[in-house]
């Protein structure tokens, strides 16, 4: 893997002919869209990362439009220069990590059905855009992930380490709070995307600790039910600047787990 040019996914087959057909979407696509879309964004202003909000605003989302990944790049592109890669659903790591490492973020274009509005098994399109996507907008937030993928690829051959990195990447990217102005606020596109787990980790029900990247590194986390704890940074420069940490100690429990 490590053999690989930094920008072999560009070639992979498995993206070949992959593009949002905004045409195919019908009259429910755009009313679930819709649904979902009011029903979270009145909880963001008072819970959500101020990167966040700025963020749905450059990249114009709105509940009338589900959102278009032609418009959301040539928005990117001109703020962090990161783009959309549309991909059939969840896919390799290799692949995962390799299009963040070119600061491509993956998205499906599907979207779930009405029966589908309160449970998903596998993130769809409204899950990686609207909660995913504003945060692309953040410098610190996108350098983090590009160059946290990076070190999952030098690592891509054992899957017990980059079950390791993936820790951080779920407490984080996924289920990550933030304190501004001395109240706790969301960034986590896991918690962002769900009403029910919004208000949740605000809470006083869950476990709230200080960013600590060995801590993370050591917490398994729930894929199937909400978080029972969450970390909370005190911006996205101290994401990006603690990649020499989480390095170091994933270099030093991957050498113990050789023993």
């Amino acid at each position: 893997m490590t053999s690989k040019p930094k920008d072999w996914v560009f070639t992979d087959p498995r993206l070949q002919q992959m593009k949002q057909d905004y045409a195919a979407y019908t009259a429910e696509d755009f009313n679930v869209w819709k649904i979902l879309f009011d029903r979270q964004i009145v909880n963001l202003p008072k819970a959500a990362s101020i990167a966040y909000l700025e963020g749905i605003k450059e990249v114009n989302f709105t509940a009338d439009k589900i959102a278009d990944f032609e418009d959301v790049n040539k928005r990117l592109a001109e703020s962090t220069g990161w783009a959309i890669q549309v991909v059939p659903g969840l896919i390799d790591d290799d692949l995962f990590f390799g299009l963040m490492n070119n600061r491509r973020f993956c998205s499906s274009t599907w979207l779930r059905k009405m029966e589908q509005l309160d449970y998903l098994e596998e993130p769809d399109m409204f899950h990686d855009a609207f909660a995913h996507m504003p945060m692309l907008t953040n410098q610190p937030y996108v350098d983090f992930l590009e160059n946290l993928s990076g070190l999952a690829l030098k690592h891509i051959e054992n899957k017990w380490a980059v079950e390791v990195l993936s820790r951080i990447y779920w407490f984080t990217i996924e289920f990550g709070l933030i304190r501004e102005n001395g109240e706790l606020k969301i960034y986590g596109a896991g918690i962002l995307s769900s009403a029910g787990e919004t208000k949740y980790s605000l809470s006083d029900e869950p476990a709230h600790y200080e960013y600590d990247v060995r801590k993370i590194m050591n917490t398994p986390y729930w894929k199937d039910k909400f978080q029972d704890k969450y970390f909370i940074i005190e911006s996205y420069e101290q994401l990006y600047q603690s990649l020499p940490e989480i390095e170091a100690v994933l270099e030093e429990m991957v050498a113990e787990e050789a023993k």
